[in-house]
């Protein structure tokens, strides 16, 4: 009994705790979503042990030695790219992509676990003798390392999970220390993307950021180097539209304007909003659900399981689990600034700002607020690569707590 309590107490509960409910809450969906389906007990038994196996990694994770943790970086890192070069010539097909790699019965996706390798070796390339990321030489070697994966994720293709890729460079380069104005060379690109459809916008934008540049006290080319930046991005920024896939297009548009083709492509979110709405304060109950039980609803069990929620179990519901969520975000923030390792505070960084913009986007775009992209809710969408990545990501994390005064 003492042995067993002393297990207990070598787990940061306040990590696995959430993380646990959130898994039960999207068994519970995925079970519902599918109660009508043809192949019900298949996709609540695949999800089941693929939930079984997480919370088996996150525990194993939780008592490896974190220096093997630390040393495996890089080798995972090559491993992970290597994976998303052999899914290119023999993976299996999927929606026009090859995304998964086939092994026996099971069929993984290296894209998921790329995003967990990815984070640990640009932690491990970042904390090394406390590297200057003010310096051009380790800023190009950062930018080299995310960009590798995600060209090769962009060549399945797949824009939604290589946009995540994307989304951990400025945060882990904050909490590397760098400096504010490299930042600002890097966020305002995003903006100058959106308003260089709009030559007015555009106009004002490239204003407001000349403006700034006055003000600050860099040097005369790297403020030039700005400004020419943005100028080019605006103008490279049709031809990057015109690159886009057909549907990747007709996402964006749906997103912008999803009653312009109601039967058509708006049709899924617009489906959402109403399976959301309709569930009010209390939502309808349990397998109640007349959006995804009459399957108004397309991919009710994967990337619109939070609809399924919506409707179900109402405000109420989704305000819990929307609260589960943020205690879970802020905790894994809060540890990031608590622990002594450079290597982890980077690590738990990188981990959370995955779990967050999938969270982020997933939802955004159940309620209209993102374009459909195809990312997973975590712990509650179907998918088992997705699943047992979220539950990596947080037994990792684990790891990070239990030894946060060790190392």
């Amino acid at each position: 009994m003492a042995q067993f309590t002393n297990f207990l107490k070598k787990i940061d509960w306040l990590i696995l705790g959430p993380t646990l409910i959130l898994i039960v809450i999207g068994l519970m969906s995925i079970f519902s979503a599918t109660y009508y389906s043809a192949d019900n007990q298949n996709y609540f038994a695949r999800q089941l042990i693929y939930a079984t196996m997480g919370i088996s990694f996150m525990l194993i994770l939780n008592f490896l030695p974190f220096k093997l943790i630390l040393k495996s970086s890089y080798f995972l890192y090559a491993l992970s790219i290597l994976s998303l070069i052999v899914v290119l010539f023999f993976g299996v097909k999927g929606f026009g992509a090859e995304r998964w790699l086939k092994i026996g019965p099971m069929r993984l996706q290296p894209s998921e676990f790329a995003k967990i390798a990815t984070v640990l070796a640009l932690a491990r390339y970042l904390s090394t003798n406390n590297r200057d990321v003010d310096y051009f030489k380790h800023l190009v070697m950062v930018f080299l390392l995310v960009l590798i994966p995600f060209a090769l994720i962009v060549k399945q293709p797949d824009l939604g999970t290589s946009l995540v890729f994307l989304a951990l460079i400025v945060p882990m380069l904050y909490m590397a220390g760098v400096s504010w104005f490299v930042l600002f060379v890097l966020l305002p690109p995003a903006v100058t993307m959106i308003v260089a459809f709009n030559t007015y916008a555009f106009i004002v934008w490239l204003t407001i950021i000349f403006i700034i540049l006055i003000f600050t006290r860099q040097k005369l080319y790297l403020k030039i180097f700005v400004i020419i930046q943005n100028i080019l991005i605006g103008s490279l920024t049709p031809v990057l539209w015109n690159s886009l896939k057909s549907y990747q297009k007709q996402r964006i548009l749906t997103f912008l304007k999803p009653e312009n083709d109601p039967q058509g492509a708006g049709y899924q979110i617009i489906q959402s909003k109403v399976a959301i709405g309709s569930g009010g304060i209390g939502g309808k109950g349990f397998l109640h659900g007349s959006q995804s039980q009459l399957n108004f609803l397309p991919a009710h069990h994967t990337d619109f399981i939070f609809s399924v929620l919506g409707e179900e179990w109402g405000f109420l519901g989704v305000i819990t689990v929307l609260f589960i969520f943020l205690f879970l975000f802020l905790y894994l923030l809060w540890l990031a600034n608590s622990v002594k390792s450079n290597y982890s505070q980077l690590a738990i960084i990188g981990l959370t700002t995955i779990l967050a913009f999938h969270t982020v986007i997933n939802i955004g775009m159940t309620i209209g607020f993102a374009p459909v992209t195809g990312l997973p809710l975590p712990f509650l969408s179907y998918g088992g690569s997705f699943l047992l990545t979220s539950c990596i990501a947080i037994g990792l994390t684990l790891n990070f707590s239990r030894n946060k005064f060790n190392v």
